[in-house]
């Protein structure tokens, strides 16, 4: 089976799918992130996939078209060079800054001769449900067409398809100069598809999708820092992972892909995680421009303002339709990708207490506060609430940014975010509070500081730690500077710094979450946007050598076509993890910028 990385994603902003240096569509979820896979052989052979390659040996080169997510993956072969491009197409209406307007639900993939001819094979093998159903499969006019389920799938197909078991098998020749396309379209089968789309239809999907791509990077080139290039990537990369009718972010697109091969932490991450949405926002504000922002309140005000009013806290996680029960269940049938068990769907975090989610919140709308032209009423309400609450809970235990999975605990970084909270609330109290609010919510800011520094400084460890009495390093304490709390050259924060850096990295630098025991079996990898804080850290103490030669080396455990998983293997330098994950990518953004802004200061001690 192909590494975790070996995947190249595609994106519709409504569902997406992996692809396989191979030319194997291996996991594929339509017409949600979160749907039931069509294709999911990355979690078990049995379980779906659809190939197309040479039928001999070949090796390949593939990238992003510029400016794009619109794959294209060169195979050379003994005969000659083809190309073949995979994208999920969509329509951009004018004056339409998002990303999926009108998405088809669909797969297109069209090959293309470069040089000689090559004897191309396809395979088509879709297994709805996660792998439990085997449709049938029935020749149509123009291509292939399915039959039981609860989906019906309508192939397109310029060329002969064998059928036999719920597979669609075929071969033929592209010379140089030939284009043949091919289609799969997702609906319901009691709705009644169509027909196969036709040669001309699918390339002007296809081109559509290109310009809109382009047209959408063109409006969003706001960064112009270090590292530009992979910066903007990660921007498309992010844009990708949200769910357009709604404005929800999904953390990753893939369920259970293991944080330690043949390992059981494996967990479903396609849903909207308020703390990874709320970044995903603030990322998006330095690599682009995040015109959906006004989208992505609306969205929590949505699906959790009734919930606050109801006199309930803040989920941490929901449904990228504003679902709020995710009961997590296992998949027996699976084997899991590497045979890593239990393969999961669902996710039990969302009924836990994690209380660092009101200051993620409250960042993301103070940092657009103005780009967005002040809140509507609901709006500003719903953070009014989330001010409140954090006030009145700072002082209970709870899971934690790590989603600990047993007791709770007076975890640092979430008094840390309860104190990011009001203290951003504060500053936005002439839009969404009164004097009075302010007036408490200062007052209940200024305890939780006292706390957090009598309590969370450990003299043996000489550093902030994991939580309140414990001489456990945890990475998050690393996000004090950055959120403003105390200055990075700050005596104390400064032993942080170099604590972490000494007792959580591995040789090459890369940082890990912690060391403590959590109450899970098994061990995990280093973590992206751990060791992107690090970066951040050395930044804003003016240590730009030793902060881009560790930005330089963590982002070289991007793949091939610039995407990066949630963890790291630094033995093997595998990707761990679900992939590709928004933290990760939210980590380089910021960790650029910090860089950014440090280069910017050098240079402006230069000048004097």
């Amino acid at each position: 089976m192909s590494a975790i990385d070996d995947y190249a994603l595609l994106s519709d902003s409504h569902g997406s799918a992996l692809v396989s240096k191979e030319g194997s569509i291996d996991w594929a979820c339509l017409p949600r992130f979160d749907s039931p896979s069509v294709f999911g052989r990355i979690l078990g052979d049995g379980a779906g996939h659809w190939r197309i390659a040479p039928s001999g040996e070949f090796e390949t080169e593939r990238d992003y078209l510029d400016d794009t997510m619109v794959l294209r993956t060169t195979f050379r072969s003994g005969g000659g060079v083809v190309a073949v491009t995979d994208t999920m197409p969509f329509e951009r209406a004018e004056g339409e800054h998002r990303i999926g307007h009108r998405a088809p639900q669909a797969v297109v993939r069209s090959i293309e001769g470069v040089e000689g001819e090559v004897e191309m094979e396809l395979e088509l093998a879709p297994r709805p449900e996660y792998g439990l159903t085997t449709p049938m499969l029935v020749p149509v006019d123009g291509g292939v067409a399915s039959r039981g389920g609860p989906q019906a799938y309508v192939v397109s197909s310029p060329v002969p398809l064998d059928l036999e078991e719920g597979v669609a098998r075929g071969r033929f020749v592209v010379r140089a100069g030939d284009r043949v396309a091919f289609a799969l379209r997702v609906g319901s089968p009691w709705d009644g598809m169509g027909p196969p789309w036709g040669q001309e239809e699918i390339v002007r999907r296809l081109d559509e999708t290109i310009d809109a791509w382009v047209a959408w990077s063109a409006e969003h080139e706001g960064y112009e820092g270090p590292y530009r290039e992979i910066v903007r990537h990660s921007g498309r990369v992010l844009q990708a992972l949200t769910y357009t009718p709604t404005g929800a972010v999904i953390a990753a697109p893939t369920t259970s892909l293991p944080e330690t091969i043949g390992g059981s932490r494996n967990w479903d991450y396609r849903y909207c995680w308020v703390r990874d949405a709320s970044l995903t926002l603030k990322a998006l504000w330095v690599a682009a421009c995040p015109d959906e922002a006004q989208q992505f309140f609306h969205f929590f005000v949505v699906a959790a303002g009734g919930h606050l009013h109801q006199g309930r806290e803040l989920q941490v996680v929901y449904g990228i339709g504003g679902e709020r029960d995710l009961a997590e269940r296992e998949l027996a049938h699976l084997d899991g990708f590497r045979e890593s068990r239990p393969v999961r769907v669902g996710n039990g975090a969302w009924d836990q207490l994690q209380l660092d989610i009101y200051g993620e919140l409250l960042a993301a709308a103070h940092l657009l506060a103005e780009q967005m032209g002040g809140f509507d009423d609901a709006t500003g309400h719903f953070l009014c609430d989330l001010a409140n609450i954090a006030a009145e809970r700072w002082e209970e235990p709870d899971q934690g940014i790590w989603e600990i999975r047993g007791d709770p605990r007076h975890f640092l970084h979430s008094k840390l975010m309860c104190w990011v909270a009001l203290d951003r609330a504060v500053q936005l109290a002439p839009t969404i509070g009164t004097e009075e609010d302010a007036a408490r919510w200062s007052q209940v800011r200024d305890e939780i500081r006292a706390a957090i520094l009598e309590r969370g400084w450990s003299e043996r460890a000489g550093a902030y730690t994991q939580a309140f009495g414990s001489d456990e390093l945890d990475a998050s304490t690393l996000v004090m500077p950055i959120v403003r709390f105390l200055p990075a050259d700050d005596p104390r924060m400064l032993a942080t710094i170099e604590a972490v850096a000494a007792g959580l990295t591995d040789e090459g630098g890369l940082v890990y979450r912690y060391k403590a025991h959590d109450g899970l079996p098994g061990e995990e990898g280093a973590f992206g946007i751990c060791t992107y804080w690090l970066v951040q850290c050395l930044a804003m103490l003016d240590e730009v050598d030793r902060a881009e030669e560790l930005f330089e080396t963590m982002t070289s455990f991007g793949n091939d076509v610039g995407l990066f998983s949630e963890e790291v293997d630094p033995a093997s330098g595998e990707a761990l993890g679900n992939f590709p994950q928004a933290f990760t990518h939210i980590g380089l953004v910021n960790a650029a910028w910090a860089i950014a802004e440090a280069e910017d200061r050098r240079a402006a001690d230069g000048d004097e």
